[in-house]
């Protein structure tokens, strides 16, 4: 089907496999949203999946046009048969606590539980921005590095290198930086601190994850050692 619209349409097969990736991942967290809600009048709601759609696309647009390598792979499934067994248990579990268990949450505290009080709308307002802000960042990121697929494992059939300018001149793991924005940002939009405190268990795994991905790149790939001693941080800048 994929390949009809292609030829139909004149551009290659692989944008419509991103597009349908987005459309897929949107429909998740839709599917989380209104479920746990038990309603679809949940404006909050529709304005987050509004915004992570617009944003998506509009980022993808963007990386598709300096590396379509790396969007192609990244619409494929997000766990191989390459990956070791705890990668893909790490991977799965980000994606299952925090892409889809934090909206899960939100639903079902805003609307059936009321565990605490919902943020003054400042507050909700800066989670809607600092949500689009991380999904933006994980664009910028994936745009900096044409090596950003998503499994742990190095791409000499690419040449790969060390990639060490945009987001990556501060931070060594910029795409990860963004998770804490969009996981604890939708959160507070929604209405749930208990969402936004629940974040903490995806960000943990994501810890684990990248501290074997450094590891890796550590051990295997030329120059990431240097890297490493230039570029101090992970995830925040002054920080950690």
């Amino acid at each position: 089907m994929l390949s009809v619209y292609a030829v139909v349409t004149g551009y290659p097969e692989s944008v419509f496999r991103v597009i349908a990736r987005l459309t897929f991942d949107a429909a998740v967290v839709a599917a989380a949203l209104f479920v746990a809600a038990g309603t679809v009048a949940w404006p909050r709601a529709w304005m987050l999946l509004a915004v992570l759609c617009v944003v998506r696309l509009g980022g993808t647009w963007a990386v598709y046009r300096v590396h379509p390598d790396v969007l192609r792979e990244r619409a494929s499934l997000p766990v191989h048969s390459e990956q070791s067994a705890r990668d893909r248990a790490l991977v799965l579990g980000v994606l299952a606590s925090g892409f889809v268990g934090v909206p899960l949450l939100a639903g079902l505290d805003v609307w059936r539980w009321h565990l605490t009080e919902a943020p003054a709308r400042v507050i909700a307002v800066f989670g809607l921005v600092a949500f689009a802000l991380g999904w933006a960042l994980k664009n910028v990121a994936l745009r900096a590095n044409a090596f950003a697929v998503t499994e742990v494992r190095l791409q000499p059939e690419r040449g790969q290198t060390v990639a060490d300018v945009g987001p990556y001149q501060f931070v060594r793991h910029p795409f990860y930086a963004a998770d804490p924005l969009i996981l604890i940002g939708s959160g507070l939009w929604l209405g749930s601190y208990v969402a936004a405190a629940a974040a903490i268990i995806p960000l943990i795994l994501i810890v684990l994850r990248l501290t074997r991905e450094e590891q890796v790149l550590r051990r295997e790939l030329p120059g990431y050692a240097a890297y490493m001693t230039r570029v101090r941080f992970r995830l925040v800048p002054g920080l950690w």
